[in-house]
């Protein structure tokens, strides 16, 4: 299968593209700067030259491709109203993608995202299928990208065999910058390692090898319409967490108010302070998917998010 990959050179996607190419497919992964496009180039890929505004050269690729795997979003999005933007630039590419494989059969694979998808509780790929399942609190452009999921799943009724796989918050392995390299650099500022709370707080995770491995499933396999939880830790307790990066830091552990949390965590407190557990039995069921990876916590333990001189991905 020929497959178009946005995000290709990005933290899941330098991962998905020697799995698609391990499992015989040709891969052509879209490239905004040299370093991306030497990074596939490398990898075994075929590049295309552009960006997620580039409607016209994402409709090209796609048309001319028998699948494809939209990993990629804004996520430089620190300016004024930037995950608004970043969320209709989004959408506008499934909307484009949508135009170029409908009535074709072939198949699309959206990423998407659960944290908060159902606070309090275990959520399961039956929750927020629908707009007004979403929480009051999700607005703005959580809502857009929530709202672009469920467009990517009703392209199923254009004969596209459409799947939306909902990332977890903490994608984790060795190089990965997301939440959980921001909560070390927190914990190294503030010389403290915090929870908000008593800490009970459950994160679903899963290492980026597992999730690339379900994208893959997705795209050879998933029936039209399907929605797929990549949760391999169902909810890991962000007290749990913060214990190990206290220990590898030498810092003490010790809770954070929430009144105090947007003056300790910053951007993150809101994130951290969301109990946003997630099942995902219904996937495993469907695609026979079984995670191989460290969990989160053996992953913290490896040691390889305190490293201080850690290169930066392309």
């Amino acid at each position: 299968m020929r497959v178009f990959v946005t995000g290709a050179s990005g933290w899941i996607g330098s991962a998905l593209v020697p799995e698609l190419i391990g499992a015989g497919h040709q891969v052509v992964g879209l490239a905004r700067s040299d370093a991306s496009a030497a990074a596939l180039t490398t990898a075994g890929a075929e590049v295309v030259h552009g960006s997620l505004d580039d409607l016209d050269v994402l409709r090209d690729a796609a048309g001319a491709s028998d699948g494809v795997v939209h990993l990629a979003f804004k996520h430089d999005i620190a300016f004024s109203g930037g995950f608004t933007n970043a969320a209709d630039a989004d959408r506008r590419a499934v909307e484009t993608f949508g135009q170029a494989l409908a009535g074709s059969g072939r198949p699309f694979v959206l990423a998407s995202g659960l944290l908060g998808l159902k606070p309090g509780q275990v959520s399961t790929e039956a929750d927020g299928l629908e707009p007004n399942d979403l929480p009051a609190y999700v607005t703005g452009g959580p809502r857009i990208r929530m709202g672009t999921a469920h467009l990517a799943i009703a392209l199923a009724g254009q004969d596209i065999r459409s799947s939306v796989v909902r990332l977890p918050p903490t994608v984790h392995g060795d190089g990965d910058h997301g939440f959980m390299a921001a909560l070390v650099g927190i914990a190294r500022d503030k010389g403290v390692s915090g929870y908000v709370g008593d800490g009970s707080q459950r994160w679903p995770a899963a290492h980026r090898v597992d999730a690339a491995h379900l994208f893959r499933l997705a795209l050879e396999s998933a029936p039209a319409g399907s929605t797929l939880h990549a949760t391999a830790d169902q909810g890991v307790p962000i007290r749990s967490i913060a214990e190990v990066l206290g220990r590898h830091l030498d810092l003490p552990v010790r809770s954070i108010s929430p009144e105090d949390a947007p003056g300790h965590f910053t951007w993150l407190a809101g994130f951290i302070s969301l109990d946003s557990a997630s099942s995902s039995d219904l996937t495993r069921d469907l695609l026979s998917w079984t995670p191989t990876q460290p969990g989160l916590l053996d992953d913290l333990e490896k040691g390889h998010y305190f490293h201080t001189d850690r290169p930066a991905r392309p």
